[in-house]
């Protein structure tokens, strides 16, 4: 998840090689010193010479990163929305299947005028299905039906809890003719997997 390289990092009078991580919420460091700094807490982030130059609330450090300096600036002052990141494009005919989350549906129609809830009415390139136990996963090899052949299916689950697991989603696509490509964090309380029909089968 996220872009990873390694690099100098200077921060508190301290120079150290190592590998920097920068993911949704945080950039991390690691080597002989640790440094995370949430992209909240940001302020400014400059690329220059090769270098990423963060300033956030209570602190400075630099990063040699090379050329990724600049795209890792940008990703850091121009984040990509949710939408982005599940790849929901302008034109995308979308259905919603069991998905709670207003705000996540509010976004959605506003980037695409071609939301369906709760039935298809013919084959859509995304459908969002909102799964919140392993008993609901049964409804994936239906909606398997409903999708594009270039299409996907997230399916939208809760962290953490015994009642439907990683393994089990997986599982369950596996068995309804899908393959899983991709995982994106939702929310702080569920993650997204992403599930295609194989090549093969289009």
């Amino acid at each position: 998840m996220g872009d990873e390289a390694r690099c100098t990092a200077t921060w508190a009078g301290r120079t150290s090689a190592g590998r920097a991580h920068l993911e949704d919420k945080e950039l991390v460091f690691r080597g002989d010193f640790r440094l995370a700094v949430r992209l909240a807490d940001v302020t400014s982030a400059e690329a220059e010479d090769g270098w990423l130059r963060l300033a956030w609330r209570d602190g400075s450090a630099a990063f040699e990163l090379g050329p990724a300096a600049a795209k890792w600036a940008r990703k850091i002052t121009h984040p990509k929305s949710l939408i982005d990141k599940l790849g929901v494009k302008p034109e995308a005919q979308v259905l919603l299947v069991d998905v709670g989350d207003e705000g996540f549906v509010a976004d959605l129609k506003e980037r695409s005028g071609r939301v369906a809830t709760g039935r298809s009415r013919g084959r859509m390139d995304i459908i969002f299905f909102g799964a919140e136990h392993r008993d609901d996963l049964a409804g994936l090899e239906r909606l398997r039906k409903s999708l594009k052949p270039q299409g996907a299916i997230w399916v939208i689950r809760p962290k953490g809890v015994k009642h439907i697991t990683e393994a089990e989603v997986l599982t369950a696509g596996k068995a309804a003719g899908l393959v899983d490509v991709k995982v994106a964090r939702f929310s702080d309380t569920h993650t997204a997997e992403k599930f295609v029909i194989p090549v093969a089968d289009r």
